[in-house]
């Protein structure tokens, strides 16, 4: 069985018609979903990008991986297992169409094959899906007939987004630039809010003040990006591939539109940034939805579960191998309860997420003046607008106390002295 694992940097789940967007972002992703099984809650522990591609790629919480922060300090340990490695130990062509190994944290290791598109662009992160394409698909032609993993990372929804002309109002009928727009008055809190208007903004005709416009030109960005899903995922079938390739499609983290303050970036552990896709097509499952909370921790092992690869004690997720073939069901005992979250980057926080709840703990204050402790009903407040941390103080220490007593337990698991947020400090967010 082959393997095509499809990430899309900065990519939330509720922007995509399958996790249920009303606009039409992602034709071919949701034509995808129909034929996959479909995580309805999948959860990215470690935000932002570095944090979680480790944690996808060993299986592994990040205070026991140690890379708890974008740009960070640390370097992935070589003690943790990793994936690519361990496919192409196991006879796997491995081949990453990807940019990460540009901050020298190792991201390449375990590819016989890594490409980097972006070499060519001053900026990487304007290396849109037919850049990536163009040598993804290749490679695939060329190697399809080998045993193969194909990890292919687009970046298309990353700010700045600047999806092609044809879809900067696909979804935008206003005025962004309307003197009435009231949005974005206090985007120049954002640590990169006024090099944005200087720049990004400029680009897209000077004075923008509507904060729905730029909203509306992320969904064109996931929309340019589906197409590019499509385009490999009709390659697969051209070649005759379909039936023996599993295709996984989830994404590191999301983003943040315009609400708690966060303008068009990926911090705060709301459920904009950790809430991602995670579509998974196998030849031999059934379509169905997963309602557990699933998480990035999880997908190294399930990987190497369906594929019969013995799976590292190291690595702390659980296979979701019963849940995605049916044998585990809602009669049986839930995959977990809750999943913890942590942040270092612009903010230094952890989070502990149920099914119904979360509970977000600040170890200092962020420049935003967002309170210490949160806690949100997320049933009848998916938004996350109103704080309850007050009114319902035995649930938020209750909570509070269990996330407290998860990181003591794996800081002495790890032989950690401090708590690593603390200890390692914010990689970006320093005032």
């Amino acid at each position: 069985m082959n393997l095509v694992m499809i990430v899309i940097d900065t990519l939330r789940a509720d922007h995509l018609g399958c996790y249920g967007h009303h606009r039409a972002t992602s034709p071919y992703m949701d034509d995808f979903a129909r034929t996959a099984v479909v995580s309805d809650t999948h959860i990215s522990p470690a935000i932002p990008t570095h944090p979680a591609f480790t944690t996808l790629n060993t299986g592994q919480f990040s205070i026991t991986h140690g890379i708890v922060a974008h740009n960070g300090s640390k370097l992935i340990p070589r003690s943790s297992p990793w994936l690519p490695s361990i496919l192409h130990q196991h006879g796997y062509t491995t081949c990453a169409v990807d940019n990460l190994s540009q901050w020298q944290l190792d991201f390449h290791r375990g590819y016989e094959f890594y490409i980097d598109p972006t070499q060519r662009n001053t900026l990487s992160l304007n290396a849109d899906n037919r850049q990536i394409n163009k040598r993804a698909l290749p490679w695939l032609k060329e190697h399809h007939r080998e045993k193969f993993c194909l990890f292919v990372h687009y970046w298309d929804p990353h700010t700045p987004y600047m999806p092609p002309r044809a879809y900067r109002k696909l979804f935008y009928e206003g005025d962004p630039h309307g003197d009435g727009n009231t949005t974005l008055d206090g985007f120049d809190r954002h640590p990169l809010g006024r090099t944005w208007r200087e720049t990004w903004f400029k680009q897209l005709g000077g004075n923008i003040t509507d904060a729905a416009y730029i909203e509306a030109l992320y969904d064109g960005a996931i929309r340019y990006c589906d197409e590019g899903v499509g385009m490999l995922l009709d390659a697969l079938q051209t070649l005759g591939r379909e039936q023996d390739t599993i295709v996984l499609l989830l994404a590191d983290h999301g983003e943040m539109m315009y609400r708690h303050g966060i303008y068009f970036d990926h911090h705060g552990l709301y459920e904009g940034n950790i809430h991602v896709p995670f579509i998974l097509r196998h030849p031999d499952l059934s379509p169905r939805r997963i309602n557990e909370i699933t998480a990035h921790v999880d997908v190294a092992p399930t990987i190497l579960d369906l594929l019969d690869i013995a799976i590292p004690p190291q690595m702390e997720g659980r296979s979701l191998a019963p849940w995605l073939t049916g044998v585990a069901d809602a009669a049986d005992a839930p995959l977990r309860t809750s999943i913890v979250c942590q942040e270092c980057t612009w903010q230094m926080k952890w989070a502990l997420r149920t099914q119904t709840h979360k509970l977000i703990l600040a170890r200092e204050p962020d420049r935003y003046g967002t309170p210490m402790r949160e806690l949100y009903e997320l049933t009848s407040d998916p938004g996350e607008h109103d704080n309850i941390a007050e009114r319902e103080a035995d649930l938020a220490q209750d909570m509070t106390e269990q996330l407290e007593s998860w990181v003591r337990d794996k800081m002495a698991q790890n032989n950690l002295a401090e708590d690593p947020l603390i200890a390692h400090g914010l990689s970006l967010g320093k005032t």
